[in-house]
């Protein structure tokens, strides 16, 4: 089993930035990778970013390249995604997921196991 708790959402203005943090606990080792999905109303959930325990290879959606950046602590058993130059259009619930096996998954919702339960990120125009 693997636990997931995120934080750092909140109501921000179009341009700024935000950090959300997801704290993992358990049997994180089984994971190659960690990821953040979001989830606007009405819409699937969407891959964000990704990237690995082991060596740190990242993967990013093309709509949050050069704007977010994913990051890891493995002493901490923490990611971040520092989100700046926000739009409204990345108004969703943002999701941490860990599972997936190999890097050709990680872009996939369905290949993660787990799931925290998500901070809400609100950016007005």
């Amino acid at each position: 089993q693997v636990q997931l708790v995120e934080s750092g959402g909140g109501l921000v203005q179009a341009g700024d930035s935000l950090r959300l943090s997801c704290a993992a606990s358990g049997r994180t080792f089984s994971s190659y990778a960690m990821g953040w999905f979001r989830q606007a109303p009405g819409r699937e959930r969407e891959f964000v970013a990704a990237i690995s325990w082991s060596d740190g290879v990242r993967w990013y959606a093309d709509s949050v390249k050069g704007r977010f950046t994913i990051s890891r602590d493995n002493a901490k058993n923490t990611v971040y995604l520092q989100m700046n130059s926000l739009k409204p259009e990345d108004t969703a619930v943002y999701y941490c997921g860990a599972g997936p096996r190999n890097w050709r998954i990680v872009t996939m919702a369905r290949e993660y196991d787990y799931w925290g339960q998500g901070t809400q990120v609100t950016v007005s125009s």
